[in-house]
């Protein structure tokens, strides 16, 4: 798999629906995963916001998107991320280190409950990135 770079959007609560919404507009495949699914929460609420989706369309569109996490503060303009994924170790951990270098790290670059090793930074001129390192599909 090759490392791709696409745009990540967060939403108050409305995630599902916005997705579906892209769905609909550009066509695809949509998968969703709640925070219930993926263990980030055990009941409640907010075990049924979005913790990951992702559209994928045969025009070779990629959009990803989640509900902003329990404790965040949601507000326009923080509402997007910048995400690059892929399995070559070595060269998303080298955009990491450039990324994050006189940034600010929101979550280190490690091994996550999904599986995946997966960082936030925001770099020096304040544009968020998201960093996902896939294990290679063997």
């Amino acid at each position: 798999m090759a490392s791709r770079l696409n745009p990540y959007l967060s939403f108050d609560g409305d995630a599902r629906q916005a997705m579906e919404f892209y769905k609909e507009v550009f066509g695809g495949t949509l998968s969703l995963n709640t925070f219930g699914d993926l263990g980030g929460q055990a009941g409640g609420a907010e075990a049924d916001k979005i913790m990951h989706s992702m559209l994928e369309t045969a025009s070779g569109f990629t959009l990803m998107g989640a509900d902003n996490p329990p404790g965040m503060e949601f507000k326009a303009g923080n509402n997007y991320s910048v995400s690059v994924s892929g399995d070559d170790d070595a060269e998303l951990r080298g955009y990491w280190e450039k990324l994050s270098a006189d940034g600010t790290v929101a979550v280190p670059l490690e091994k996550q409950m999904w599986g995946d090793v997966f960082g936030m930074c925001t770099d020096k001129f304040g544009v968020p990135w998201m960093v996902d390192i896939t294990q290679p599909q063997g």
